[in-house]
């Protein structure tokens, strides 16, 4: 099971190891992690793999989007990567609040080192199970995750709808991730050193911040969903 603990060894381990590893972000790592999320907004605009998504995104709850998940990004022999958490409501979305999304094994495909992720969150009990301390996806009876593919619009309006959708992309190429046994984390230390003071996860997603930092990534999204 991947506990803080193993979080944290696995960040002091990839700072070892040098400067490139995902480790805890500094504020100018922040602001590269908010402007990957729209570069992989950029992208999933003109990848036929994410199909439909673009539907279901004006459809889901959350969106979590996670610009570069490595192989070793927190533990030895797992993959992890640093992401942004945004609930959409009535008026447009959320300021994006840091997540960090690790385990195990995330089920990459041989040879694949790296992929962009955008997890969306359909249903409110989806929401209310990534909104829990470290939610492991798989392991929260009721909640049901697809990967994104041909039938899932279809598999939304029946009785057994997924709560997460899945996509993932390597280098514009469907990535087929696997995320079963992954764990998120939210990451509110990272949200106070990004908007200047202190704030809860909860307070970026539901307080409506509306802060210039956070402007042109929920621009960008608004604009799809």
């Amino acid at each position: 099971m991947l506990t803080r603990k193993g979080f944290l060894g696995g960040a002091a381990l990839m700072a070892a190891m040098g400067p490139g590893a995902p480790v805890a972000l500094a504020q100018s790592d922040q602001q590269v992690t908010v402007d990957g999320a729209r570069k992989v907004l950029a992208d999933l605009r003109h990848d036929k793999a994410f199909g439909n998504a673009r539907q279901l995104l004006r459809q889901a709850k959350a969106v979590l989007i996670v610009p570069k998940l490595l192989k070793g990004g927190f533990v030895v022999g797992g993959e992890g990567g640093n992401g942004v958490l945004m609930v959409q409501h009535k008026g447009g979305w959320s300021d994006p609040a840091f997540y960090a999304l690790g385990a195990a094994s995330l089920g990459l495909q041989v040879g694949l080192e790296q992929a962009e992720l955008v997890m969306l969150i359909m249903t409110q009990k989806g929401l209310d199970g990534v909104l829990r301390d470290e939610f492991k996806i798989g392991a929260q009876a009721g909640i049901s995750v697809a990967t994104l593919g041909s039938g899932v619009e279809g598999a939304l309006g029946g009785a057994s709808a997924p709560d997460i959708v899945v996509w993932s992309s390597a280098t514009g190429l469907y990535g087929g991730l696997t995320v079963d046994g992954s764990v998120i984390r939210a990451e509110p230390n990272q949200d106070s050193a990004f908007y200047g003071r202190t704030l809860t996860s909860h307070d970026v997603l539901f307080g409506r911040l509306e802060s210039p930092r956070g402007a042109a990534l929920r621009r960008e999204l608004n604009s799809i969903g």
